[in-house]
C-alpha cells in the first residue's frame, strides 16, 4: 500500500466520523479506481453506505424542521425535533437544531444544554460551538463565549463568523489589538464580509487610526450599499475629522436608507441647524408618536428634537422633551446617587489609611512614554485643552481613554471584599505597568500623550502614586453652564447615569468638588488648574502657561488648533474645529426660567 493510499483512507476514516459521509465515500472511491481489491475502502464503503441508507429517511425529516423553523414556525419545529431525538438519540445535529429553536424562543438556558450535548457527541462540532458563544454571550457568560468560539476556530480557523463575533466581543473588552486580528482574519477569509469591514473599522477609529477606519466602513458600503449602521459610522468619522459635509451626506444616507434609525437622527441633529420646514423635522415627530417605539429609540429621538426646538428657538417644546428624554435614560440605566457617593466614599478611604504612598515616590522604571491627564467634568472644555495641546509637534491626543478607569475597578472590589487598608508598592506598580502597556497599542512617535478622561478626576490619587511624573490639569467652568451643557446631551458612555436628572447632577457636581478639595490637599501643587473662561479671553497667555506647566517648548500650533487635523470623538469634535469663542457660557441664561432647581442646588 503506498503512502498516498494510506493518507486517502486515513483522511477518509475521519471525515466520516464528522458526519461528511458523501465526502468521505469520493475519498474511498479514489482508493479503488487505484486499487480496486483494497479491502479496507470496500469496507469503509460497506459501511457508509449502510449508516447512509438509515439516515436517508431522517435526512428528509430533517430538511421538514429547517423548513419549519426557517418559515418562524418555532413551536413546531421544536416539537418535531423532539419526535426525532427520541427516535436518534445520538445525532448530534438534532440536538444542535434543538438548541437553534430554544435560542429562538428566548429560553436561551435550555438553548445551551442542546448545544453541549451536541458537542459531546460531536467534540469538533464547529457549528454547535459557534451557536452555543453566542447564546453563552447573549447570557452575560462573556469568558466561556470565548473559550467556546476559540474551540471552534481550533476546529475550523477558517470561520469568518467566528472571527467576527469574538472581535465584537474584544472589542466591547476594550481589547483592541486582539479585535483587530479576529475582523482581519474574518474579512481574509470571507472578501465580501461586510459587516467584519464595519466592525474593523470601529476598532480602528478607537485606535486613532481613522484614515485606516473610513477604508473599512467605505469597503464595507461598497460591498452592502444598503448598509444604513456602515453609513452612519461613516459620518462619525468623518465628524471627528471635522469634516461636516461628509459627515451629513453619511447620516443622511443611512436615514434614507433606514427612515427610522433613531441613533442616526440624533448624530444628524448634533451637526445640523435646523430651520422651519426642515423635512427630518415631521420625521422625528412622527416616529416619536408611535406608542410601540422602542425605549432606546425614543431616547435618542428625544435628544435629536430637542436640539431642533432650540435651533427653532422654541424653549418650552425644547425643555419638555429634553426632560422626556433624560428622564427615560435614567430609568433605562437603574441610575442611584448611592453608586457615585460609594464610589468617592471608597476611594477617600484608601487614601487616607494609605499614609505612606501620599507624596512619596515608588521605585519605578523610568518610561519613554509622558502621560498629560486632561480631568474635570464633563462638558467644561477639556476637549478644547486637549486640542490645543496636542497640536503641539512633540504631543499625541489619545481623546478619552477609560483604561485607567477599568485598572481601579478590580483593586477598589478587592478593597470592598477584603477590607483592605493600603495600597502596596506592588499594586502601583502593576497600575502602571498596566497602563503603559494599553498606551502602546498607539504606535506613535511621540512620546508625549494626553488622555482627556474627564472623570479621572476620580482617579488623581492612584495616577499620582504610580506616576509621579505625571501632569494633570484640571479645567474648571462656570457651573451652571457645565451642568447645562451635560443636562442636553446624551452620552454613550452608560457610567455616566448622574448626568439625566437636575438633582442627581446638582449632587454630583458636589461630590466632585469636594473630591477635588481632597487630592488638593492630599497633592498640594501637583494639580494645575486651568479656567475655560479665561483661556477664551486670554488664548496666548493661558496657551503659555499651560504649555510651560507641561514641560513644552512653544509651538505656534497651539493657537491655531482649530486648523490641526485630529480626530476628535466627543460632542464638542464640531466645536474645537473653530477659532477661538466667547459667551458659550452664557448660553444657560436663556433658559433660566427652567434651572432654578439647579441653580439653587448648585448655590449659584
Amino acid at each position: 500500500m503506498t503512502i498516498k493510499t494510506q493518507r486517502l483512507l486515513d483522511r477518509a476514516k475521519k471525515i466520516a466520523k464528522k458526519g461528511q459521509y458523501e465526502e468521505a465515500q469520493k475519498l474511498y472511491e479514489k482508493v479503488l479506481e487505484d486499487s480496486p481489491n483494497n479491502q479496507e475502502a470496500q469496507n469503509g464503503l460497506l459501511e457508509l453506505k449502510k449508516y447512509m441508507d438509515q439516515r436517508s429517511p431522517l435526512k428528509s425529516e430533517i430538511q421538514s424542521v429547517f423548513a419549519l423553523y426557517n418559515n418562524g414556525e418555532i413551536k413546531e419545529a421544536l416539537e418535531a425535533v423532539e419526535i426525532l431525538i427520541n427516535n436518534y438519540p445520538d445525532e448530534s445535529l438534532l440536538y444542535n437544531i434543538r438548541g437553534a429553536c430554544y435560542e429562538k424562543k428566548g429560553q436561551l438556558n435550555y438553548a445551551v444544554e442542546s448545544f453541549e450535548k451536541a458537542i459531546v457527541l460531536k467534540p469538533d462540532y464547529t457549528e454547535a460551538q459557534y451557536n452555543l458563544g453566542i447564546t453563552l454571550r447573549a447570557l452575560g457568560q462573556v469568558d466561556d463565549a470565548i473559550k467556546c468560539y476559540q474551540d471552534a476556530l481550533t476546529n475550523k480557523h477558517a470561520y469568518p463568523d467566528v472571527h467576527n463575533n469574538l472581535g465584537n466581543i474584544f472589542l466591547e473588552l476594550n481589547q483592541l489589538e486582539d479585535a483587530t486580528d479576529h475582523f482581519e482574519w474574518a474579512v481574509a477569509y470571507k472578501p465580501d464580509f461586510a459587516e467584519a469591514y464595519n466592525n474593523l473599522g470601529s476598532t480602528l477609529l478607537r485606535l486613532g487610526r481613522v484614515d485606516a477606519a473610513i477604508e473599512n466602513y467605505e469597503k464595507a458600503v461598497d460591498i452592502r450599499p444598503e448598509y444604513a449602521q456602515a453609513h452612519n459610522n461613516l459620518g462619525i468619522a468623518f465628524q471627528g475629522l471635522g469634516q461636516v459635509d461628509d459627515s451629513v451626506n453619511c447620516y443622511e444616507k443611512a436615514i434614507m436608507l433606514k427612515p427610522d434609525y433613531a441613533t442616526a437622527h440624533h448624530n444628524l441633529s448634533a451637526i445640523k441647524r435646523y430651520k422651519k420646514g426642515d423635512s427630518q423635522i415631521a420625521q422625528i415627530q412622527s416616529l416619536l408618536s408611535n406608542p410601540n417605539l422602542n425605549q432606546s429609540d425614543r431616547i435618542y429621538l428625544c435628544f435629536a428634537l430637542a436640539k431642533v426646538y432650540e435651533d427653532l428657538g422654541k424653549q418650552d417644546e425644547m425643555f419638555k422633551v429634553l426632560h422626556e428624554g433624560n428622564s427615560l435614560r435614567k430609568k433605562q440605566l437603574g441610575y442611584s446617587l448611592d453608586k457615585s457617593e460609594n464610589h468617592n466614599s471608597i476611594i477617600r478611604k484608601i487614601f487616607s489609611t494609605t499614609p505612606t504612598v501620599i507624596g512619596k515616590s515608588i521605585r519605578y522604571e523610568k518610561s519613554t512614554m509622558r502621560p498629560i491627564f486632561i480631568v474635570g467634568m464633563l462638558r467644561s472644555g477639556t476637549s478644547l485643552v486637549e486640542q490645543i495641546i496636542s497640536s503641539h509637534h512633540a504631543v499625541h491626543g489619545a481623546g478619552e481613554l477609560s483604561t485607567f478607569s477599568k485598572i481601579i475597578i478590580p483593586i477598589l472590589m478587592d478593597y470592598l471584599t477584603y477590607d483592605k487598608h493600603e495600597l502596596p508598592e506592588t499594586t502601583l506598580l502593576s497600575i502602571r505597568q498596566q497602563y503603559l502597556d494599553s498606551l502602546a497599542c498607539f504606535n506613535i512617535t511621540e512620546n508625549v500623550i494626553i488622555d482627556k478622561w474627564p472623570l479621572n478626576f476620580r482617579n488623581i490619587g492612584f495616577i499620582l502614586s504610580a506616576f509621579p511624573e505625571a501632569k494633570i490639569i484640571h479645567v474648571k467652568r462656570n457651573s451652571i453652564a457645565t451642568c447645562w451643557s451635560i443636562y442636553k446631551h446624551y452620552f454613550s458612555d452608560k457610567g455616566n447615569g448622574w448626568a439625566y436628572n437636575l438633582d442627581d447632577l446638582a449632587r454630583f457636581y458636589e461630590l466632585y468638588l469636594d473630591l477635588m478639595d481632597y487630592w488638593y490637599q492630599l497633592y498640594p501643587n501637583k494639580i494645575y488648574d486651568i479656567c475655560y473662561e479665561d483661556l477664551t479671553v486670554n488664548q496666548e497667555k493661558e496657551t503659555r502657561k499651560l504649555l510651560k506647566y507641561c514641560e513644552l517648548d512653544w509651538d505656534e500650533n497651539c493657537l491655531n488648533f482649530h486648523t490641526i487635523k485630529r480626530e476628535v470623538k466627543t460632542a464638542s469634535a464640531l466645536q474645537v474645529r473653530q477659532k477661538m469663542y466667547q459667551g458659550s457660557s452664557e448660553a444657560w441664561k436663556k433658559y433660566e426660567a427652567y434651572l432654578q432647581p439647579l441653580i439653587k442646588a448648585l448655590g449659584s
